[in-house]
């Protein structure tokens, strides 16, 4: 008689995300509500305010991004590569930063596009196995079914 042995995960499996997703998909979000306060910019009179603090809220994601990325890398032994790509974030938003100080939307604008682009493509692209932990399933052993 032969035995199939198979995985089930368990009925209350959870899944945790790691410090480093949590990261990226926050600073994805606060780009992307960066484009909106640019809208409220150019159409209401508090919209100034409002996209000057989520510039900061941004450079702050961007931070938290590579401070993440160091975080996975250095103490868990994980790849180097999401520290180049969080280096690029922060380089990327100093740049953006600069540029929306100095008025320059001809560049201002694209640069925050390719960003949140970037920022999506980073998120989207991520290994589910490093950033998503999900607690192993019980082995179950059952008997094959015969065929007569």
């Amino acid at each position: 008689m032969t035995t199939q042995v198979t995985a089930t995960p368990p009925v209350n499996a959870q899944h945790s995300f790691s410090f480093l997703q949590v990261a990226i998909a926050l600073q994805t979000l606060t780009i992307f509500l960066q484009a909106i306060s640019a809208g409220l910019l150019l159409t209401s009179s508090y919209g100034e305010t409002l996209h000057s603090v989520g510039a900061r809220v941004m450079y702050g994601a961007s931070m938290l991004y590579l401070l993440a990325a160091v975080l996975a890398w250095k103490p868990g032994g994980g790849p180097l590569r999401p520290v180049w790509h969080a280096s690029g974030f922060l380089v990327l938003a100093s740049v953006q930063v600069v540029l929306g100080i100095a008025h320059v939307p001809s560049v201002h604008l694209p640069l925050g596009v390719l960003m949140f682009g970037l920022s999506v493509l980073a998120l989207a692209g991520a290994n589910p196995a490093d950033l998503i932990s999900v607690r192993p399933g019980r082995a179950r052993v059952r008997p094959a079914c015969r065929r007569g």
